[in-house]
């Protein structure tokens, strides 16, 4: 009776060490190997292929260098020689004749330098745009599913084949805040999209592994406001956002009778919003499209900061023939140098006059200076 005491003491001072030691096998909890999304890896063939992906840091002077590729400045004409005979002597001598110094460019823009895993510039995005209500806001919603994908995969390789040295990725934008002609009930001029509508965009993206930008017509609303309600699905990696400042209607005059405006510190605002959704959940930079294509549009251009956590596209969003639209690039996002810079396509209004043509991947790519997001309605 003693041993059995004896052995029933020393095992239970045995089972007390392991707990101390080895507490995960007290456990009633199965933990497995989790996927970067957070998705469990129950099998072992699963677990075999998950590895952990940790981020360089970023790479400063490739950064540097592709954005003095973007910038695509012109360079100078060679240098010329001439013979010139002393009118004395009637000696020859050849003399160089220097060309004159091309004007200085705003391009590429000094900002800082952008947290590690940032898309831009180091790939390019070419986007499909519009709203699954309707097939007259965009191709996004023109189309079947599956018809819509594949066209914009085969755009993917167009710009593939024009710039084989800038990787390409997909994009779905979505417009996920729409402007509208009726006041709605709390007379802001604006439809928010359920988020079925949004989820099913996602669950779009996931097939061609693209981004997904979420896009708001603020109408009578704000940024400050309707961005916020975004930000369950800005938490996700590959969710960016755009806004587009045609139907920001600061005047009181509703969306579609004139133009819009958005000021630096609306586009100050969603940056530092998405910034802070970026520390806190330790994702990679957040991109921000803003679209513009007239200079009152966007005001105050010069106090927009740039920030590590945040990347911002002005985006040229008008429609015409390709010198029109060139023209409206160089007048008012060249000469407004932000960040990066965009170009909308659009399949139907850029070719209305008989005998133009869309624009193609070469053309866009002599731009000064070189979109790095295009866009396709």
């Amino acid at each position: 009776m003693k041993k059995n005491i004896i052995w029933l003491m020393l095992a239970l001072f045995l089972i007390l060490v392991l707990f101390f030691i080895f507490p995960e096998l007290f456990s009633s909890k199965v933990s497995y190997p989790v996927t970067e999304n957070g998705a469990s890896l129950k099998n072992e063939e699963d677990q075999i292929v998950v590895k952990k992906i940790t981020l360089p840091p970023l790479d400063t002077v490739a950064y540097d260098k592709k954005m003095l590729e973007l910038a695509n400045n012109p360079k100078p004409p060679p240098s010329t020689t001439k013979v010139v005979k002393d009118p004395k002597t009637g000696v020859e001598t050849t003399v160089t004749i220097e060309p004159k110094p091309l004007p200085p460019s705003p391009w590429p823009v000094k900002t800082a330098y952008p947290n590690a895993g940032a898309v831009l510039p180091f790939s390019r995005i070419i986007a499909y745009y519009g709203n699954l209500y309707s097939t007259k806001m965009g191709v996004l919603g023109e189309y079947p599913e599956d018809i819509m994908l594949a066209k914009l995969m085969n755009e993917v390789e167009k710009w593939e084949a024009a710039d084989s040295t800038t990787p390409v990725v997909p994009a779905l934008h979505y417009i996920t805040v729409v402007a509208q002609a009726g006041a709605g009930k709390d007379g802001k001029y604006r439809a928010r999209m359920p988020s079925t509508e949004i989820d099913k965009v996602i669950k779009m993206a996931e097939k061609i592994n693209a981004l997904v930008f979420l896009d708001i017509q603020v109408g009578f609303s704000n940024l400050q406001t309707e961005v916020p309600l975004l930000e369950r699905y800005l938490k996700l990696p590959n969710v960016h956002l755009g806004v587009d400042a045609e139907f920001s209607m600061k005047s009181g005059i509703r969306p579609g009778k004139i133009v819009g405006t958005l000021d630096a510190t609306d586009i100050n605002f969603t940056t530092e919003y998405l910034a802070k959704i970026v520390k806190d959940n330790n994702l990679t930079p957040k991109i921000l499209v803003v679209h513009r294509y007239t200079q009152k549009m966007i005001t105050n251009y010069k106090l927009i900061k740039i920030l590590p956590e945040t990347q911002i596209v002005m985006h040229m969003d008008g429609w015409g023939g390709a010198a029109k639209k060139m023209n409206t690039y160089k007048q008012f996002v060249y000469k407004e140098p932000v960040q990066f810079t965009g170009f909308k396509l659009f399949y139907k209004n850029d070719i209305l006059t008989p005998g133009t043509v869309l624009m193609t991947p070469e053309q866009l790519l002599k731009l000064n200076p070189r979109p790095i997001y295009i866009q396709y309605q």
